[in-house]
């Protein structure tokens, strides 16, 4: 507004001064003064609209540089302008190309899809082919296993059953430095006393007789799994068999049994197996005992178990942690002890007041040449066992009833005549010592009648625990068992007594006990150390009272030198009702124990002097190891060496004193072994 006003106020000076200057004509009546005046007043204007213009010059330039600085703003404002306009321009292109682009935007997101789409149906047929190509990879490697199974198989595929052949072939030594005349199994319970002359010899026999073939059969059902195991060695002896060119001894049973094992946990096992007595692994499965890993097949000493005819039901529990067992076995009886009342005769066989076992029919496939022969059995052992496998460890509870009988005669030892000489009327004698003995069943019967004959029967067994756990990281197993009872004996590797008799006939059980600790120590995959040591212990049962009566007759002719006179005989009945027996009775003779005698013949060593021995306890500690050499596909080969100290300590006798002899045999063993096992 002030640019605008000085303006205005510059074109009205401007305009005044152009009038100012115009002249008006001059009349007659001017005067001089008036003229002087004028210019006077002429010069005023003057000097102001010098002044004027000088101000109006400054207006002009200041305007001149208004308008330079409106022509700028205007140029400014033209070029902003202008960039608005190419801004638009620019605008409208990119909304032109925002447009293309977003019409490109859809088409590729279309083409996306449909690249994902298709990229979607490729990874699906990458990954049917990658299936297909799993499948044809398995399908081939199924192939090649077949055709390697077809070229070597591992188990045999028969009408629908499995057959896994195994076993091994072995190459064993065994060296003692008392000598047992036995093959690499030692019986324990004899090992020889110091006074027996196989005590004053060592011996190294050499064998391969404990090579095992076996044969597992295998089939599946839809809820249940059926199995047949069959085990065998060459540990049997024939009556021809020896050592002395072929070797020829005979192929044995070890183990024969079959299995039906159901989905809902329930097993049962018919045929030859382990004792039910015998430890496991894991539960209570055939083919999981916890055996000892010596090389001696006899095992060790407190070591418990039988192989024979069982009939057994096992029920798992509670995820396979718990598992409850109950069997039926073959019995058996050992017997021991001395001094029972027997009828001897002049001549012919001795009889006694009972009986238990009997001699095998060989006919009826029972070996007639083993001495101890065959009990005849009144019931089945029956066997509890409950296992549990808790997470850390196998624990084990068992249960063991036995029933014995023997048939007892009452009148088997008798002799009614006064004591006194009888003389006969041709001269011979009679001459009874010792007290009448009779029966109430044949009161006066004075030679052996089966007369009031019975059957006498016992009901023993026992009870046994067992533990075994891993210690340092699995690398070590540690385990203990101990079992006691009446009439166990025969349970105990050592096989000591179940019974013996009292002066009656009727049977007494033999109480017993056996223990086993074991540490079994894995270093690495390819060797096992071990160490055991076990005790089987018997106690006594000894008695006073037993009966005999023992007849000696001497004949002598022509005692007077007369010709022709009669051959006359000289009697003696010698009787005792206070004879001592039983097991380990502290009166018996044991004062020959140490005493060598002399060979009964080229192959009778001499047995020793009067030694009654009954056995108080066998000890035996074992070490050993096993390394396998090489274990694959081709099958495995290992070595072993075993030592092995064992003791046997008898019951003291004579005459009960302070004094009486308690024998002791020791024997050290020493067993090497290698085997090559099917693979």
């Amino acid at each position: 507004m002030k640019k605008l006003a000085a303006l205005a106020l510059l074109l009205f000076f401007t305009l005044g001064t152009a009038l100012a200057d115009t002249p008006k004509e001059a009349t007659p009546q001017a005067t001089k003064a008036p003229q002087t005046a004028k210019r006077k007043a002429a010069a005023k204007l003057a000097d102001k609209s010098t002044e004027i213009a000088a101000q109006l010059e400054e207006l002009r330039k200041a305007l001149q540089s208004q308008q330079e600085q409106i022509q700028q703003l205007r140029n400014e404002l033209a070029k902003r302008d202008q960039q608005i306009g190419e801004a638009r321009d620019a605008a409208a292109a990119a909304g032109a190309k925002a447009t293309e682009t977003g019409s490109k935007a859809a088409e590729a997101a279309n083409a996306t899809a449909q690249v994902a789409s298709v990229t979607t149906s490729l990874n699906s047929s990458v990954s049917e082919m990658k299936a297909s190509n799993d499948v044809l990879k398995a399908a081939v490697a199924e192939d090649q296993k077949a055709v390697k199974a077809a070229e070597s198989p591992a188990a045999l595929h028969y009408k629908g059953v499995t057959l896994t052949p195994g076993g091994y072939l072995a190459a064993e030594t065994v060296f003692r430095t008392h000598a047992l005349n036995s093959d690499v199994n030692t019986p324990a319970t004899t090992i020889p006393y110091p006074g027996n002359s196989l005590a004053k010899l060592s011996e190294i026999n050499f064998t391969g007789r404990p090579s095992r073939a076996s044969l597992l059969v295998e089939g599946k059902l839809e809820h249940v799994k059926l199995s047949g195991y069959y085990e065998a060695d060459f540990l049997g002896a024939g009556t021809t068999s020896n050592n002395r060119q072929t070797n020829a001894y005979v192929f044995r049973q070890r183990i024969l049994f079959g299995q039906a094992a159901f989905d809902s946990g329930w097993a049962v096992s018919g045929g030859q197996m382990w004792s039910l007595t015998t430890e496991h692994k894991k539960g209570i499965q055939n083919r999981q005992e916890a055996l000892t890993l010596q090389i001696d097949p006899n095992y060790i000493v407190g070591f418990s178990y039988a192989r024979q005819y069982g009939f057994r039901v096992v029920k798992s529990l509670a995820n396979d942690k718990l598992a409850l067992a109950f069997a039926v076995e073959a019995p058996q009886t050992t017997f021991g002890g001395r001094g029972f009342s027997t009828f001897t005769p002049a001549a012919g066989n001795p009889s006694q007041n009972f009986f238990i076992n009997a001699p095998g029919a060989s006919g009826g496939a029972y070996n007639a040449f083993d001495s101890t022969g065959y009990t005849t059995n009144k019931a089945p052992d029956l066997i509890f066992k409950a296992a549990l496998d808790p997470g850390w460890g196998h624990y084990e509870l068992f249960g063991i009833v036995s029933t014995f009988r023997n048939r007892v005669y009452p009148c088997a030892v008798v002799s009614a005549n006064a004591a006194g000489v009888v003389t006969a009327t041709n001269g011979s004698t009679t001459t009874y010592t010792g007290a009448p003995i009779t029966c109430a069943a044949a009161p006066t019967a004075s030679a052996p009648t089966a007369a009031g004959a019975f059957n006498d029967s016992r009901t023993g067994g026992g009870f046994g625990a067992s533990f075994n756990v891993p210690l340092f990281s699995k690398k070590v197993d540690f385990g203990m068992k101990a079992v006691a009872g009446d009439g166990i004996g025969r349970y105990g590797a050592a096989q000591l007594p179940d019974v013996t008799a009292r002066p009656d006939g009727t049977l007494v059980l033999i109480r017993g006990q056996q223990a086993l600790a074991r540490i079994e120590y894995h270093p690495t995959p390819k060797l096992d150390v071990y160490l055991y040591g076990g005790n089987e212990y018997a106690w006594r049962a000894a008695y006073t009272g037993y009966q005999s009566v023992k007849i000696t007759t001497a004949l002598f002719s022509n005692p007077n030198g007369t010709p022709g006179a009669p051959v006359l005989t000289n009697t003696t009945v010698a009787r005792s009702i206070a004879g001592i027996g039983g097991y380990g009775s502290p009166f018996a003779n044991n004062s020959g124990c140490s005493a060598e005698s002399a060979p009964t013949g080229t192959s009778a060593p001499g047995s020793g002097g009067t030694c009654a021995g009954d056995i108080r306890n066998i000890m035996q500690f074992t070490l050993g190891f096993w390394h396998k050499f090489y274990q694959g596909p081709k099958g495995g080969v290992r070595w072993g060496i075993q030592y092995s100290y064992l003791t046997k300590s008898g019951w003291s006798g004579n005459n009960n004193t302070t004094t009486g002899v308690s024998p002791k045999a020791v024997d050290n063993l020493v067993w090497t072994s290698f085997r090559y096992y099917l693979p």
